[in-house]
C-alpha cells in the first residue's frame, strides 16, 4: 500500500477507538485538512473502529484495529512494537490514557519522536486525582517529548498533577468548520419530526454519545421539570438527545418513564449533524467532564446560545451572559430555569447565539487548529534531522 511505501513521513495516531466522539471527529477533520502532499497518517485503534471511519475523506489513511479486551496487554504492546519496526513512523501521536500504551514499544522499535494529548477527563478519574492513573502518566512522562492539550484546564492538570514541565506543553484549541456549520433564517423542515414544527415552537437539543460522562439523565430530567411547572408550554417545548451509545435504552425509557415521549426524539446514529443543529433553538451540553467540546463549537457556529456545565475546558467557551450559560454539573433544576428564561426570552436567546457564532469565528477556527498541529509536526520532524 503506498501509505506505508511513500517519502512522506508518517505518522501514527494511536487512539483507543474510532467511534463517534469529540476527540476522534477532531482526529478526523484533522487528517482531512493536513496538506496530503506533506504527511501520511495510519489510525491504530487500540480496541475498536466503526464506520465513523467513513468521514475520512483520504484514500490513503489505513485503519489498524488490536482489539486490547480481547488479546490482552502484553500482547497488544507486542503488536504495537511490531508495527513500528514495520511501518517505521516519523512520529507517533498517541491520545489519552490507553494511548499511551504505544509509548514503551516505539521507543523499543526506534520511534525518535512521540507527541501525547489529553483531550479530557476518565469517567473514573473526573477530577483527576487518582492516585494509580496519576502515576501511570508520570511513569510514561520521560517516553513523550511534546504534550499537546485542549484546553486550559488540561494544560494545568499535566503541570501541576502529573509533573510535566510547561515549556513541554503545547495548548491548542479544537477547530470548527464554520462553513459547514452555520445560522440558517430558515429552519430545514425534513429533519425533525412533524410535530417539532412550526413558527412557535421551540427546540431545544444536544448531540453527543450516549454515556454516562455526557449525562444526558440531567437533560431530560430538567426538561420535564420544565414541562411540569409550564404546562402550557407542553406544545411548544421540545427535547432532541441526537447520538448512539450503550445508554440509548436506559435514556428511551427515562423519557417514558416521566411521561414526556411525545415532547422528546431520540433518533440514536445521524450522519447529519450540520443540518439537525440548524434546526435547534437552543444547545445544551450537560456532561460531567469535558476538555474542549467539537459539539458545542459547532453549536456555537450554528448560531446557538449554549448551556453547558461548568466544567473543564466548556468554562473557556462559555461565557455567561455572553454566549450563553453555565450550571453545576447534575443540577438539573438550574438547568430547568436557564431553558425557562431562554424559552421566555426571545432577543436574550438570539443575542447570545449571534455572540456565540462569533466567538467560533475569531476564536476556534478550523484553519487555526490544523495550523498549530502541522507547526507541532514540523518541529518534531526537524528535531529528528
Amino acid at each position: 500500500m503506498t501509505v506505508f511505501s511513500e517519502k512522506r513521513p508518517l505518522i501514527m495516531h494511536v487512539i483507543h477507538h474510532l467511534l463517534m466522539g469529540g476527540m476522534e471527529n477532531g482526529l478526523v477533520n484533522l487528517i482531512n485538512a493536513l496538506p496530503k502532499n506533506q504527511f501520511r497518517h495510519v489510525i491504530v485503534c487500540i480496541e475498536n473502529d466503526s464506520d465513523f471511519r467513513e468521514r475520512i475523506v483520504r484514500k490513503d489513511v489505513s485503519i489498524i484495529v488490536l482489539h486490547r479486551s480481547r488479546i490482552g496487554v502484553w500482547a497488544l504492546r507486542k503488536q504495537l512494537f511490531v508495527l513500528c519496526r514495520r511501518l517505521q513512523p516519523a512520529l507517533i501521536h498517541s491520545r489519552n490514557l490507553s494511548g499511551l500504551d504505544v509509548l514503551l514499544p516505539a521507543r523499543l522499535a526506534g520511534v525518535r519522536y512521540c507527541i501525547h494529548s489529553e483531550h479530557g477527563r476518565d469517567m473514573d478519574d473526573l477530577q483527576g486525582n487518582n492516585y494509580k492513573l496519576l502515576v501511570l502518566r508520570a511513569l510514561h512522562r520521560p517516553l513523550v517529548n511534546r504534550y499537546i492539550t485542549v484546553s486550559k484546564d488540561l494544560q494545568h492538570y499535566l503541570a501541576a498533577q502529573v509533573g510535566v514541565t510547561k515549556s513541554r506543553i503545547s495548548q491548542i484549541y479544537n477547530g470548527v468548520d464554520t462553513e459547514r456549520f452555520h445560522p440558517t433564517n430558515n429552519k430545514p423542515c425534513d429533519i425533525l419530526p412533524d410535530a417539532f414544527m412550526g413558527a412557535n415552537k421551540l427546540v431545544v437539543g444536544t448531540v453527543g454519545r450516549l454515556q454516562a460522562v455526557k449525562d444526558q439523565a440531567t437533560l431530560i430530567r430538567a426538561f420535564a421539570d420544565l414541562l411540569n411547572q409550564s404546562p402550557e408550554w407542553v406544545n411548544r417545548v421540545y427535547l432532541a438527545i441526537v447520538g448512539a451509545g450503550p445508554l440509548f435504552d436506559e435514556l428511551s425509557k427515562l423519557v417514558d418513564t416521566l411521561g414526556i415521549s411525545k415532547n422528546v426524539w431520540l433518533p440514536g446514529k445521524t450522519d447529519n449533524v450540520a443540518d439537525i443543529l440548524k434546526a435547534f433553538d437552543i444547545f445544551v451540553l450537560p456532561s460531567l467532564s469535558e476538555g474542549i467540546s467539537n459539539t458545542i463549537l459547532e453549536a456555537m457556529a450554528t448560531g446557538l446560545p449554549v448551556l453547558a456545565t461548568a466544567v473543564g475546558g466548556n468554562v473557556e467557551l462559555v461565557k455567561p451572559g455572553y454566549n450563553g450559560q453555565l450550571f453545576s454539573a447534575g443540577d438539573s433544576s438550574a438547568l430547568r430555569d436557564l431553558i425557562a428564561a431562554y424559552v421566555t426570552d426571545d432577543v436574550l436567546r438570539k443575542q447570545h447565539g449571534m455572540a456565540a457564532r462569533q466567538v467560533a469565528l475569531t476564536q476556534f477556527s478550523l484553519n487555526a487548529m490544523v495550523s498549530a498541529y502541522q507547526k507541532v509536526y514540523e518541529q518534531g520532524l526537524a528535531l529528528q534531522v
